[in-house]
């Protein structure tokens, strides 16, 4: 869902204004959906990766504005490009060897200390059971039921049809459950958002 104080379609048109060369359309536009994208790029990544990924999201999504066409919602393109800058990062790195870094676990743990957050035990226990789903399943599940996205829109953004969707987040959602289970924490997903 939007950050506050903006809807889809008043992002959208703060999208279409971009395009023609406004400026302070353009920060609206990114203003209103930078929340948004870091939280996705984030479960998509992990939060050590979130800061870059979110830039080049913009960074691509500025050089595709002109070819903007208002099918679906801006939030929903942006995320969208945010998916595929995700996966061509997942692709690079797997080609290249790995140094030691930290642990996922402490990038998550940093971040969340840095942002001083509430609910920091919740949001690490959340990004550890996710980082378990297979992918297809954690981005259709992040795109739902973290951002908040319809599930027509985040079959768009996850480039697949709504019943897969639906079917992805369900199995997310069984896997969650059962990951919880087997840690003793019976707490109930469906009413994650």
């Amino acid at each position: 869902m939007p950050s506050p104080g903006a809807d889809g379609d008043e992002i959208t048109s703060w999208a279409l204004a971009a395009k023609d060369g406004d400026r302070s359309a353009a920060a609206a536009f990114i203003r209103a959906t930078q929340h948004d994208v870091h939280r996705f790029v984030s479960h998509l990544v992990g939060p050590g990766e979130a800061e870059d990924l979110t830039q080049e999201t913009y960074l691509r999504a500025m050089r595709a504005l002109p070819r903007f066409a208002a099918r679906s919602k801006a939030l929903t393109w942006l995320l969208a490009i945010a998916r595929r800058a995700c996966a061509d990062h997942i692709r690079m790195t797997m080609r290249r060897p790995r140094v030691a870094a930290l642990p996922d676990w402490q990038l998550a743990a940093d971040a969340e200390l840095a942002r001083d957050a509430a609910g920091f035990a919740g949001a690490v226990e959340l990004s550890r059971l996710l980082e378990d789903l297979p992918r297809d399943r954690r981005e259709a599940f992040v795109a739902t039921q973290v951002v908040g996205l319809s599930y027509a829109e985040a079959a768009e953004v996850c480039d697949c049809p709504v019943g897969t969707i639906r079917s992805r987040v369900a199995r997310a959602r069984e896997d969650l459950v059962a990951a919880m289970r087997a840690d003793g924490n019976p707490r109930d997903l469906r009413s994650t958002s």
